[in-house]
């Protein structure tokens, strides 16, 4: 068999490993807007739940998300890229800088269930936060931190080392170099484990199940350590506990949980892609 067959067959079976993840993908998403869209009424998005959450609509959950989302990525995202400069610029390669590494991607593949179970007995019951905002977005962003760290360790280290080399031939210290910098063209590669982070944390049930969803709030919450409600856990509800509910809107708030996450994303995206025009390599 010649090259250009043997080439043909692999574009062939690429194409095919492609298909088979787009195309589930787009059909539960089509699925979702198809059953979803007739629930997106002015009401469902800005009313609290009625009526044993059979009607009404979903905002407390959707201001619960954004509140636990945001506390999450302002917890990780400092945690997360300050371990990721100790490990890449300040550490030298040996054994425990490569163990420690390894721990750090194995936590990622962890259940979030144990998350989860983690957040429940050191922040909700050791430190007494109790069912809270606080401990609900402490669980997640460490949960998150895996992402972020590792992204960013390695959108640091693709930096050119020459980069630091005429940093440092310039008379800039070993941290202004990293400030002004490194940081400065990793900041895409960085802003890539937050959008992951991101999408992660929105979505999770089982950490916002033991450490801060409630039931039904019809009120917001007003202060960190309050309850909230939350899109996964309220789609979990009215799917499971909630007898009669009507199929859009249990749709309707997984279709909203989807346009949630995407809008976050794409905000990321749009600054990622403002960062990555300025860079000159």
């Amino acid at each position: 068999m010649d090259s250009k067959k043997t080439e043909k067959i692999a574009f062939f079976i690429l194409f095919l490993a492609t298909l088979l993840i787009i195309l589930p993908v787009g059909l539960i998403v089509c699925i979702i807007i198809q059953k979803g869209f007739p629930a997106m009424t002015w009401q469902f998005l800005t009313d609290i739940p009625r009526q044993g959450m059979r009607a009404g609509g979903i905002f407390p959950a959707i201001i619960g998300t954004i509140y636990i989302v945001f506390g999450a990525i302002l917890f990780a995202l400092p945690i997360g890229l300050g371990a990721a400069i100790y490990l890449s610029e300040y550490t030298k390669e040996h054994f425990l800088n490569r163990l420690i590494k390894l721990s750090i991607v194995n936590l990622a593949g962890v259940p979030s269930v144990v998350y989860g179970l983690f957040g429940l007995a050191f922040f909700v019951i050791f430190f007494k936060f109790g069912a809270s905002i606080l401990s609900g977005s402490l669980t997640l962003g460490i949960m998150i931190l895996p992402i972020i760290i590792t992204a960013s360790r390695e959108a640091l280290e693709s930096v050119p080392t020459s980069f630091r080399e005429v940093s440092y031939s310039l008379g800039a210290s070993k941290w202004q170099t990293i400030r002004h910098i490194v940081l400065g063209n990793a900041i895409p590669g960085i802003l890539t484990g937050t959008i992951l982070g991101v999408g992660r944390a929105a979505g999770e049930t089982a950490p916002i199940l033991f450490t801060v969803a409630a039931f039904y709030l019809p009120q917001f919450p007003k202060s960190i350590f309050d309850q909230a409600m939350a899109l996964p856990y309220h789609l979990y509800v009215i799917s499971t506990q909630v007898p009669n509910v009507d199929e859009k809107i249990r749709y309707g708030t997984a279709l909203v949980l989807l346009i949630l996450v995407f809008f976050m994303n794409l905000v990321a995206i749009v600054i990622r892609y403002q960062f990555r025009k300025k860079k000159k390599w």
